[in-house]
């Protein structure tokens, strides 16, 4: 295209624009603001010319408001809700581990072979339930010949306790010296010394016996049996053949999780309150759990700004299973009058937080503020009363006074953790 065409296509784009400003000064005007006035003398002179607008002074904006940008926009769809005002629980959310509230290691205190397991891997065992027998034999022969000194032993003191009444009943007719009744004396003592030693022997053998059976420190669950019958095992083996079984209570159990340090002062309203509910639910599964808080951690983690609780579960009908991961829903209280509206319906400006009210068809912007987050909703502290009709989809097409078209749901999505 040639130096001369590009000039007249660039004059005539420019005389379209100057008339159309002429003719339709309101459509311009919204395009290009101040135009009016520099056509007003154009249009004095020209016949069919119409008047400039009236002007009107301008609002300040709101979160939303962009000035005239509405005139000859089509209607934006959007979804709508409700603004609710009731009561409303607040609630903590987090991830927690199950944790057994007491855990031991069978291992054994002596050398020995195993003899016998009395229970199958995984079983439920009450405290005080024989779980293996140890081959004893050795010890018990210990002891019957510890028994047998003792009996050696009684009969030396009977017969130097008889020595020794003799001595002096012969000292005391005069026909025997001081020094053999002393002797007597002194034999007698010496006596009840061995027989005092070997009796303490005796106990020792016995307790020793003892270890020999091992039992059910508590009530729980035994793990897996790293050894079998006929294994040897030693004491003071730290190897993974060391620890014979492990058993976990189950009954009550805990899960521990963590909560920011910011709630702290609720947490802790709530255990004096005794409304500390939490209710635990394994990951992958269905069924739940609740309890009650047990324990706060004495310290906060300054690395996370978080700290430890655990909440404790009666666990009867093994819901929760040690190391498993929860979701944990903490109940702090019940606020009676709150605002809310789902977070989709809340937008960010930099004048802050806003949301658009649906008020005869039009969109209009009012400004919220905003507390913290629930359930899916945003609590409202200002700014809406309750009953509302608000904007929850299709808001970041919608400018101030826009009018919307309410699309209608065909299917309602209910979920619960």
């Amino acid at each position: 295209m040639s130096i001369f065409n590009k000039a007249l296509s660039l004059a005539v784009v420019l005389a379209g624009g100057f008339v159309a400003g002429v003719y339709w000064p309101s459509r311009i005007e919204a395009t290009f603001p101040g135009w009016t006035e520099k056509t007003a003398a154009v249009r004095a002179v020209l016949p069919g010319a119409p008047a400039a607008p009236a002007k009107t002074e301008a609002a300040a904006p709101t979160p939303g408001q962009r000035p005239n940008a509405s005139i000859g926009r089509p209607s934006v769809a959007v979804r709508v809700d409700t603004v609710q005002r009731g009561p409303m629980p607040v609630r903590i959310d987090a991830v927690g581990v199950v944790q057994p509230v007491a855990s031991v290691a069978l291992k054994t205190r002596i050398d020995a072979q195993i003899e016998k397991i009395f229970v199958p891997d995984g079983a439920q065992v009450q405290a005080g339930d024989v779980l293996v027998k140890l081959d004893s034999r050795q010890i018990e022969a210990l002891i019957k010949q510890t028994e047998a000194n003792i009996a050696k032993d009684l009969a030396t003191l009977e017969q130097t306790q008889r020595d020794a009444a003799r001595s002096s009943d012969l000292f005391g007719r005069g026909a025997g010296t001081q020094t053999k009744a002393d002797d007597t004396l002194t034999q007698v003592a010496a006596a009840k010394a061995v027989l005092a030693a070997d009796q303490a022997l005796l106990d020792n053998q016995k307790v020793q016996l003892s270890w020999y059976t091992l039992i059910a420190p508590i009530t729980g669950r035994v793990g897996t049996f790293n050894v079998k019958a006929g294994n040897i095992v030693r004491s003071g083996d730290n190897s993974a053949t060391g620890v014979i079984a492990t058993i976990v209570q189950t009954s009550p159990i805990y899960v521990a999780f963590s909560i920011p340090q910011t709630v702290l002062g609720d947490v802790r309203d709530a255990i004096a309150a005794g409304k500390s509910e939490v209710r635990a639910t394994p990951q992958g599964a269905k069924r739940s759990a609740v309890g009650k808080i047990a324990v706060l951690d004495n310290t906060i983690d300054a690395a996370t700004g978080t700290i430890m609780v655990r909440a404790m579960f009666e666990n009867a009908d093994d819901v929760l299973w040690p190391g498993q991961l929860c979701n944990v829903r903490v109940t702090l209280r019940i606020d009676p009058d709150v605002v809310s509206v789902p977070r989709s319906a809340t937008q960010s400006s930099q004048l802050g937080n806003f949301v658009f009210v649906v008020e005869n068809g039009l969109a209009r912007s009012r400004k919220v503020s905003v507390g913290r987050a629930q359930d899916g909703r945003d609590i409202i502290l200002d700014g809406l009363k309750g009953g509302e009709t608000v904007v929850s989809d299709g808001a970041l097409l919608l400018i101030e006074g826009s009018r919307v078209d309410i699309r209608k749901e065909t299917t309602e999505k209910k979920g619960a953790i």
